[in-house]
């Protein structure tokens, strides 16, 4: 049969193509989601899941803090006192009791919908902290609409749910989360009510809600973390009153209505609290907690400029487009938008700084105005175009050096490859890659939306996989299912030498922290008892096993390490002879 079309020639060009984009369905996406705030609020609450649940509720507990936090709230819902702090018999005064409330809350719900052994479920402590991310990426967008429009709102709030630091306090059962999105949304009402003076407006009826938002806020941030919300809003308000000469606005905060408010949602817990144990909250929160900050405390003490250094790995991916957006940012400082962004990042950012205990987890609050300024500049395209371009790189280099520290430490650890991993992985790394490819100063806006997919993968991979397979990092929780498994009924445990709060956390209040020769006497004094020995005290176990006649068994042996301490950890379980 003859041919009935034309041949290309050997050796003549094909037709041209169009060059394929990878960011362009990315941006369709955009296109749509921004079509209404209904859609763009779905949106970024769909994306906020996707980048917060992957190992929600299969991270077992981490010490210390957030297992601290998690007991202390158990033994309230044990006891039904919500107003006293505690941690097995010491109180917990360091924090006041917001996020313990919130926690409470979420287990008793838990319960009375019948979920079993609710109150060992860790990832039910966990629900403020997603609920607070997620709320403080909405409020990122709201705060973002009254600087950028409706596409630069989203855009931020992507920043903002894709960040490392977010993501990872999103799944820790303490309070930083929550505090965010308390400081946002008195920060976001804050700044409606400065650029509505800025902009000369002077209604006759001022509104009510932005007032509310503010002072509802504050109290809600007290009651999480004390006075730390006040140092963000008063450093930023004492900024912008000698910039402007002016601080008249302030008034439009109604401030004698809103402190009645506040005093009326803070007074009756700090009451009451003083009530029970005096002056030994206040001692204890503030000269024990807030002011020891400015010494090393707990070993956390870092020079000035650490923070700056673990931004670019904390606010990834929005680190590289903040970089660029500096240059433009300082050109357009006396402009009122930015000027207030800045006034509350800035002043904060130094007293961080200064202060000699740093956490990351403590900056975290000036993120969302970095994410605005940054998209600030994204929108008028005057990000930078020197040298800094190169960091767009940035976008490839975090996943990579993430998904190769993941997979090799789960090797030594487990000696397994996590191969489940590594699907996730390579997509992380091929969208970090077209981040980084695409990267001009006209397609920054694909080059971020590439590089949140890479960042959903990258949890997907991490937190997902990777995290809940290290089970040699989670020996409490070994522990904790080795005792479920017993045959006896209501088995009693004493721990020597590994005193982590996740062990009460999963073994139970009443568990008794010791040394070895402790363990050993707990060990005879009943049917149905483990002792829990760390290496290192099992001599002393053992000499006073032998002292007082005590016959016992090895029911298990988990080997593994304390992150906290930083130390490969063996434990025996040891039972009295005759338990099962």
């Amino acid at each position: 049969m003859a041919e009935t079309y034309a041949r290309p020639r050997f050796g003549q060009p094909r037709e041209p193509k169009n060059r394929v984009d990878p960011g362009s369905r990315l941006v369709g996406v955009l296109d749509f989601v921004t079509g209404s705030h209904l859609r763009a609020i779905a949106f970024l609450t769909l994306c906020g899941f996707l980048l917060f649940l992957p190992g929600f509720f299969s991270i077992p507990p981490i010490d210390r803090d957030e297992a601290r936090f998690a007991q202390a709230t158990k033994q309230m819902v044990e006891s039904g006192d919500f107003v006293d702090i505690r941690f097995q018999d010491d109180v917990r005064y360091k924090k006041p009791v917001g996020i313990y409330w919130l926690q409470a809350t979420a287990v008793e719900t838990a319960s009375a919908l019948g979920l079993p052994r609710a109150q060992v479920r860790i990832w039910l402590y966990r629900v403020p902290s997603l609920i607070g991310a997620l709320g403080a990426v909405l409020l990122t967008y709201w705060t973002a609409l009254a600087f950028v429009t409706r596409r630069g709102a989203v855009l931020a709030g992507l920043m903002m749910a894709s960040s490392v630091l977010l993501g990872v306090e999103a799944r820790l059962a303490k309070t930083d989360a929550m505090l965010l999105f308390t400081v946002v949304a008195a920060m976001g009402a804050l700044a409606r009510v400065y650029l509505s003076w800025q902009r000369g407006e002077d209604p006759v009826h001022p509104p009510w809600t932005w007032p509310a938002v503010f002072w509802t806020a504050l109290a809600g941030g007290i009651l999480l973390k004390g006075p730390l919300i006040l140092m963000f809003v008063a450093l930023t308000i004492g900024v912008l009153a000698i910039l402007d000469r002016s601080a008249t606005w302030l008034w439009r905060l109604r401030p004698v209505w809103g402190l009645t408010w506040l005093l009326v949602l803070v007074l009756p817990w700090f009451v009451a609290i003083f009530w029970r144990a005096g002056d030994a909250f206040f001692s204890d929160s503030i000269g024990g907690d807030m002011l020891s900050k400015l010494a090393a405390q707990e070993s956390h003490g870092a020079p000035p400029g650490v923070y700056l250094l673990l931004f670019w790995v904390t606010f990834w991916p929005g680190a590289p487009l903040a970089g660029m957006a500096v240059p433009a940012v300082w050109r357009a400082r006396r402009e009122p938008g930015a000027q207030y962004l800045l006034a509350w990042m800035v002043p904060s950012w130094i007293v961080f700084e200064l202060v000699l205990t740093k956490l990351p987890h403590y900056v975290l609050p000036l993120y969302p105005a970095i994410a605005i300024l940054t998209v600030g500049a994204l929108e008028r395209r005057v990000l930078s175009r020197s040298w800094l371009m190169r960091g767009a790189a940035w976008w490839f280099v975090i996943p990579a050096l993430a998904s190769l520290v993941a997979v090799v430490g789960a090797v030594s650890l487990t000696r397994q490859p996590v191969f489940v991993a590594w699907p996730f992985v390579a997509a992380a790394l091929i969208f970090g890659l077209f981040a980084w490819w695409l990267y001009d100063d006209n397609r920054a806006e694909r080059s971020l939306l590439n590089a949140v997919v890479a960042a959903m993968f990258l949890a997907v991979a991490i937190y997902g996989v990777v995290v809940p397979a290290l089970s040699p990092l989670f020996p409490s929780a070994e522990i904790a299912r080795a005792l479920r498994n017993v045959a006896c009924v209501g088995p009693k445990a004493a721990a020597a030498g590994f005193h982590e709060p996740s062990l009460v956390f999963m073994t139970g209040t009443s568990t008794v922290l010791t040394d070895g020769s402790g363990a050993a006497d707990f060990l005879g004094q009943g049917s149905c008892r483990f002792a829990l020995v760390e290496q290192r005290s099992e001599r002393g176990f053992a000499q006073r096993a032998e002292a007082i006649g005590l016959r016992y068994d090895v029911a298990a042996r988990i080997d593994g390490y304390n992150i906290s301490q930083g130390r490969t950890i063996s434990i025996a379980i040891f039972r009295s002879e005759g338990t099962e």
